[in-house]
């Protein structure tokens, strides 16, 4: 049975016997700020008791009290072949030269031209005197909140464990208002939009983009509109690269160069083909002209740069015909995002000789970069390879499609445990680094495309980010799950009532429970006709529908929800099983939040004896009933009996739990009002769905 419960029950999974099945009901964890009625106390978190996430002292201290370590800036390494720029280099230092603060300075040019390159040797070689630098990947709002997590985690190393990816954001932020002397570079912002927010709040420092977009980002912005090299400097960049394994004949270098526009990328590729197949440029012009002219058909001015970039990577991967692994390792690698692509997501891809090699030859020719943890593909090599070309041997249809589902499978076989486990920080960084993976995956596939491996993969990733307060994110992933799943598997199937679950859920916890509820009418309309109304997918998607109209304020259609499903449940299982205790809770909560107290508090009382009997008195679930129903009754005016129960069980809290766990401070918390005569603001723990 697959259902919501209210958050003074959580799962008890790990506690039942081998001979009972595991309850599946729907469990909301991590559901952000919850809002206490009736003049409550709304509390928030996931409660186990197995694990207790404390936070360290220094987490504490405010954003505007931490000064930056040293030694956290990130700029990548400059690139050894830079050529040229003096002019670029100039209007830069002018810009920073200028007093005032909230300076933004912008780069600007086509892909491949050498934005990043030119930001990176000015930021390490010129005097600009400001630390920290920091190096943000800009290309997308999700890309500059990792950003600005990373870096508060490098501001205070002791919250990468503690705090979401939110509030990991919002630190960043704060230090950057209340600090001045640091350097931002965002690189490839798309959008102004992704950035804009940032700049207004972070006014007391300096900014450096880099974007193909001229525009005024800002009233007092420099922008420097960054073109293709000369040809001097285009011909050095080529000898240089070329040059770079010994002496080299440059014969028929200059023309290259024309050909292949000025651009600096599609000029490295080409010198770092040229180094390892030991050829000429005009060798190498010899096998662009043997492809299609009307590639070039643009001219140099105005040319795609993802035209050149496709006859680029149609000559390297000829020559890599000897290593067939490279040519499906770059069309797979096209479906991630194309930073810091974990190597060990690539493992799934073969053998580890294989794999390694077809890596080492990717990048011998510059098609990637690497480091000893991560690989990154250009964003221009990523859409050719992801583009069918049928004159093209290295993108058939057939295979490109190969490559997505090899990308999935990857992806799938990476993903941490998620059993009960996406509260646990120390899965974090693990869904971290692979998230923007799933992103870039799912932003470049078709939905028509997803199977069921895929709609897993969406499932969790979107459970994952929703339980991290990035809520609209994960409804994405989620929606895009259950229609998948729905459409192969059939409405009633267990995988798709799951993901519709879970969906509904995030839908409430979003602001939206008419849409959850109208989700849930079909799906409880759907398994009833599927499976009868006995079956345990009917009861629990009752009991999420009930849920759902709580939430949405229409507490007498949840209240005979719950009725029904609790009256199903005690004849089907018993009255003593976990699925019917669920369910009388999650009544009573109905009941205490309508105001009927007459019905709430003996509701409490003997699921709380059942509890006891089925859990043990210092159980998670018990410990938590017994602060609801000490509260329940004193408000409804049971004075001395309430503070017996709260007493008793703060003090097992503290001795279980600890002092820092979030129930003890609630017992604590429920004391102290109950002491201050204010028993009329008690609230109760809300849903936990």
């Amino acid at each position: 049975m697959s259902g919501a419960e209210h958050q003074r029950d959580v799962d008890d999974t790990e506690e039942e016997g081998a001979d009972r099945p595991a309850p599946t009901w729907q469990l909301a964890m991590d559901t952000g700020d919850a809002v206490a009625t009736h003049g409550g106390i709304a509390v928030t978190g996931v409660y186990t008791d197995n694990s207790t996430t404390v936070l360290p002292p220094e987490v504490l201290q405010a954003a505007a009290d931490t000064d930056a370590p040293s030694g956290i800036g990130n700029l990548p390494f400059p690139a050894g072949n830079f050529v040229g720029r003096a002019q670029d280099l100039a209007l830069l230092d002018a810009a920073l030269a200028t007093p005032g603060t909230a300076l933004v300075q912008a780069v600007s040019g086509l892909g491949g031209v050498g934005k990043s390159a030119l930001a990176v040797h000015w930021a390490h070689t010129r005097p600009h005197g400001h630390s920290p630098v920091r190096w943000i990947t800009a290309d997308s709002t999700a890309s500059v909140q990792r950003g600005l997590a990373s870096l508060g985690v490098s501001l205070r190393p002791a919250q990468a464990k503690a705090l979401t990816t939110g509030a990991l954001v919002e630190f960043a932020l704060q230090w950057l208002a209340t600090h001045t002397g640091w350097l931002l570079i965002l690189d490839n912002v798309n959008d102004p939009a992704d950035v804009a927010p940032l700049i207004a709040r972070a006014r007391h420092g300096r900014f450096l983009l880099t974007s193909r977009l001229s525009l005024p980002w800002t009233d007092k912005a420099t922008l420097v509109s960054l073109d293709t090299l000369n040809p001097e400097e285009s011909l050095d960049l080529l000898t240089l690269v070329a040059g770079a394994r010994g002496s080299r004949d440059m014969e028929g270098g200059a023309e290259l160069c024309d050909e292949l526009g000025h651009l600096p990328l599609a000029l490295e590729q080409a010198g770092a083909y040229i180094a390892e197949a030991d050829i000429t440029p005009r060798a190498y012009l010899r096998l662009l002209a043997a492809h299609p002219a009307d590639i070039f058909r643009d001219g140099e001015e105005g040319r795609p740069p993802e035209r050149t970039m496709s006859r680029i990577w149609r000559v390297t991967l000829d020559r890599l015909t000897g290593t067939p692994e490279a040519g499906h390792l770059l069309r797979t690698l096209a479906w991630f995002a194309p930073d810091a692509v974990p190597r060990g997501v690539l493992a799934a891809l073969g053998g580890p000789p294989a794999v390694q090699r077809a890596i080492a030859r990717l990048a011998a020719y510059s098609m990637i970069k690497t480091t000893s943890r991560t690989v990154t593909v250009h964003r221009l090599v990523q859409s050719v390879a992801r583009t069918p070309d049928a004159s093209d041997p290295h993108r058939q249809a057939q295979d490109i499609e190969h490559a997505r589902r090899d990308a999935v499978r990857c992806l799938g076989v990476t993903l941490p445990d998620t059993q009960n486990t996406l509260d646990d920080p120390d899965v974090w960084p693990a869904w971290r680094a692979l998230v923007p993976h799933i992103d870039a995956l799912a932003d470049q596939a078709l939905p028509d495309t997803d199977d069921e491996t895929t709609a897993a993969l969406l499932r969790e990733a979107g459970l994952f980010l929703a339980s991290q307060g990035l809520v609209a994110r994960g409804l994405i992933h989620l929606s895009r799950a259950e229609r998948a799943q729905r459409l192969i598997l059939g409405e009633a199937a267990p995988q798709t009532l799951t993901s519709r679950a879970h969906l509904a859920h995030w839908l409430t916890e979003s602001g939206d429970p008419e849409q959850a509820i109208a989700l849930l009418e079909d799906t409880l309309n759907a398994v009833e006709r599927a499976q009868g109304s006995d079956h345990t997918d009917t009861l629990g998607t009752r009991n999420n529908l009930a849920d759902a109209y709580e939430s949405h304020g229409d507490l007498d259609h949840a209240i005979a929800l719950y009725e029904r499903t609790l009256a199903d449940c005690r004849r089907l299982f018993g009255p003593e099983h976990p699925d019917t205790l669920t369910v009388a809770n999650n009544l009573a909560f109905a009941y205490e939040k309508n105001g009927d107290l007459d019905k709430a508090v003996p509701l409490y009382e003997s699921t709380l004896a059942a509890r006891r009997r089925e859990s043990g008195d210092t159980h998670i679930r018990t410990l938590i009933l017994r602060i609801n129903l000490g509260r329940a009754r004193a408000t409804a005016g049971d004075t001395e009996p309430a503070l017996a129960l709260l007493r008793e069980a703060a003090l097992d809290c503290e001795r279980l739990l600890g002092e820092t766990h979030p129930l003890t401070k609630i017992a604590r918390d429920a004391l102290v009002r109950l002491d201050d005569d204010t028993a009329d603001r008690l609230g109760t723990i809300p849903a936990d769905g």
